[in-house]
């Protein structure tokens, strides 16, 4: 296909702010630039930390609301009819938004004015944040309805694993969807014993302890309380450790709370909000195993994340992030309590050999770069607008 596209990415969050779909919509743009599959422009909310002239694509920012606070996020506000005409006169090919919500019903406007093909990838079960963080049901009600409207009117709907779909049906959505895996930006690594024990030495973590990593937004709902309460209970029955929190989020502080509450404090290494990737990768490295017990997560950047580096991840049975891992073989499953965890934890910590031998198959079979899940999008997105075409030409 030798047609370049030109392609709107959109997303609700981009750097300043930080979390799983602003790394999506970067890799996204950076991968169609770098690989020569189009012309990628990002469609994203004003931010006023924006620092939008280190990247080498464009970035398009409309009109918002600042809600200074700990994640940084703004709230797009897409109403003026002059935003729509812009998007229309850039002649995008397709447009991609990545969250059904404000960047999602900015595209919808512009639609109106301008039929051109559009797809939805959905990240992320809303509605735990919408029945956690919205007070009454008539409010709960209008969310669900406008982030189903906003759904229903892509061309096509993308999820990033099979178990998303439940989500999808939860807000009452009955189209067809197209699963579309997430890439991994971190390469993958090989590294000897030796580079491990240096890079450890060089975070000041001892030599010959286990070491378990929990990497993402420091929020509640990602089950984080179940792995300090197994870390807890691990502790007591005698193990030395290290757990490695890195990130930040709303609840950081309630969390560092309940790990000096747990009897934890010794045993944590608090990274706080790291940015450079490949100090990310290097804790990855460290770790012999990441805990990521969260059924929030849609698909789990973070297991593929250590999967670069040969660090086996242990996930809840039947979750999504645990989709296409092999107990045993690919990654370890438990289930969905701390006991299960901390149980599996003491079976396998020590077992330095099939630790190993599993985060090899991890590295080998789970693991795929952005690369080659950006073309394969981009090949869709050829598909998406033939089909539009033929659609709108009856």
């Amino acid at each position: 296909m030798d047609c370049k596209l030109k392609i709107g990415i959109g997303s609700d969050a981009f750097p300043p702010t930080t979390d799983g779909i602003s790394n999506v919509a970067q890799n996204y743009a950076d991968k169609i630039k770098r690989c020569n599959l189009g012309e990628p422009v990002i469609i994203t909310p004003k931010n006023p930390n924006q620092q939008d002239y280190k990247y080498d694509y464009e970035i398009f920012r409309y009109k918002s609301w600042w809600l200074p606070s700990k994640e940084g996020y703004s709230i797009g506000w897409p109403f003026k009819d002059e935003l729509h005409q812009e998007i229309i006169d850039r002649n995008f090919d397709i447009l991609h938004s990545h969250a059904p919500l404000a960047t999602s019903y900015y595209f919808r406007r512009v639609v109106e004015k301008k039929k051109i093909p559009t797809v939805l990838t959905y990240h992320t079960k809303y509605e735990y944040d919408i029945d956690r963080r919205v007070p009454t049901k008539p409010a709960k009600d209008f969310a669900y309805h406008f982030l189903l409207n906003n759904i229903n009117a892509a061309d096509e709907v993308w999820v990033t694993s099979n178990g998303t779909v439940d989500s999808l049906r939860k807000l009452g959505y009955e189209g067809d969807y197209l699963v579309m895996p997430n890439g991994c930006d971190m390469p993958v690594i090989t590294r000897s014993e030796a580079e491990i024990k240096e890079l450890k030495h060089k975070l000041n973590i001892a030599q010959n302890l286990p070491v378990f990593i929990y990497s993402g937004r420091m929020i509640w709902y990602k089950n984080i309380q179940l792995i300090l309460d197994a870390c807890a209970k691990i502790k007591r029955d005698g193990n030395e450790f290290k757990l490695i929190m890195l990130g930040f989020g709303a609840d950081e502080g309630a969390i560092k709370r309940y790990i000096t509450k747990c009897g934890l404090k010794e045993n944590v290494i608090w990274t706080g909000k790291i940015i450079d990737r490949k100090a990310i990768q290097d804790y990855y490295s460290v770790s012999d195993i990441l805990l990521f017990p969260s059924v929030f997560d849609t698909n789990g950047l973070v297991v593929r994340e250590a999967a670069s580096v040969a660090t086996p991840s242990l996930l809840v049975r039947e979750s999504c992030a645990a989709e296409g891992i092999a107990d045993g073989k690919t990654g370890f499953l438990c289930m969905e309590s701390a006991h299960s965890i901390a149980s599996t934890l003491e079976r396998i910590a020590n077992n330095k050999s099939l630790i190993k031998k599993v985060g090899t198959m991890a590295q080998q079979e789970i693991y795929i770069s952005w690369e080659d899940a950006v073309k394969k999008a981009v090949d869709r997105y050829h598909i998406v607008i033939d089909n539009f075409k033929l659609n709108n030409s009856k």
